[in-house]
């Protein structure tokens, strides 16, 4: 087969979101009010998020995901040949791989798994990965992508200059692709990195520069901080909607589709402002996406989770376009393109 003839097409998509919430006025009260419960809704656009409860780790709710893909796909876990595991590095256990145990807990025997990293625009990345590996690879028909996320433990409401990631949730997201599927397909992607900003966000505590021990503990648990906040907030005022937009016109040129023909943006969670800018940029209505102000910010997982609920809701059909967008602390910046029906 001319790997040129190759196509990949998404089959559905699992979720799992954790009951537990935490509410606006919640979020509020852990800033010791420096946000008022209704700048948490209007202005950080949160009405609340799912936050995890007993056993909801990040490998466990990846399983959980990969289950209900596979529940509503009817794809049998013996039918997976790859899985390209999306979850975060925050997990049950570190240094065990979660790729490999969510292919055990779901009897996926027949694939390989590996896990892949780009903190919130893994997910995107990962279906570009996909789509790669099957017109590389003959034996790779079918590639489940799934992970779980829970970031939201490391965040210090206290600290204002992390405010940009109080919306931090949890959950899980699957999405199942198969070679030459027929329908629903992913075309371009285009990503962009920048080095620059590799340091200005992190976990201070907890790697081999700064251990954890009895003197830092206390706050080790709560320390995913900004580390240089004046030059992120400068130099991503320079590049980062300008990369963005870049990226979504590269996508849709390598897709030989009009970026005007999109009907409907997959985009992360973020400040209600931006979201609504970003809209009226791309000449979109607010129908034409779903804004996750009852979920938070799920990283890698909310472009799965937007697109399930568009499937869910009706928003996505039969000759709908897609495009779905993310940014990840690093920084990277991604876009692709989805032809479905």
């Amino acid at each position: 087969m001319q790997a040129e003839t190759i196509q990949a097409g998404i089959v559905g998509t699992g979720i799992y979101i954790p009951e537990t919430r935490m509410t606006a006025a919640q979020i509020s009260e852990a800033t010791r009010g420096v946000w008022s419960e209704q700048a948490v809704v209007e202005k950080l656009g949160i009405r609340q998020k799912a936050i995890p409860g007993y056993g909801d780790g990040t490998q466990e709710m990846g399983v959980k995901a990969a289950l209900n893909a596979l529940e509503n796909t009817g794809v049998k876990a013996d039918e997976i040949d790859l899985i390209l595991c999306i979850g975060e590095e925050w997990k049950e256990y570190p240094l065990t791989t979660s790729g490999i145990y969510i292919q055990e807990k779901i009897g996926a025997h027949n694939a390989w798994a590996i896990d892949i990293q780009q903190r919130c625009g893994t997910g995107v990345a990962a279906m570009k990965i996909a789509r790669d590996m099957m017109t590389g690879d003959p034996d790779i028909n079918t590639v489940m992508i799934v992970g779980g996320y829970r970031n939201g433990d490391f965040i210090d409401y206290t600290d204002n200059s992390v405010s940009f990631m109080y919306n931090l949730g949890a959950g899980g997201g699957a999405i199942i692709l198969k070679k030459n599927f027929g329908k629903n397909l992913l075309l371009g992607t285009h990503i962009m990195t920048d080095g620059s900003l590799a340091r200005d966000v992190g976990v201070e505590f907890g790697g081999t520069a700064n251990p954890i021990s009895c003197e830092n503990v206390g706050k080790a648990y709560k320390s995913l901080r900004v580390f240089d906040e004046k030059h992120m907030k400068d130099r991503l005022n320079e590049v980062s909607m300008k990369n963005w937009m870049f990226c979504m016109e590269k996508a849709f040129e390598k897709s030989g589709i009009p970026i005007s023909r999109m009907n409907y943006l997959s985009v992360l969670h973020f400040k209600r402002s931006m979201h609504e800018w970003l809209l009226q940029e791309l000449g979109l209505t607010p129908d034409q996406s779903i804004y996750l102000e009852d979920y938070g910010h799920i990283g890698q997982i909310d472009q799965i989770l937007s697109l399930h609920l568009a499937l869910q809701s009706g928003k996505v059909k039969d000759g709908t376009i897609v495009s779905m967008i993310a940014a990840g602390i690093g920084y990277a910046w991604a876009a692709n393109v989805i032809q479905w029906g």
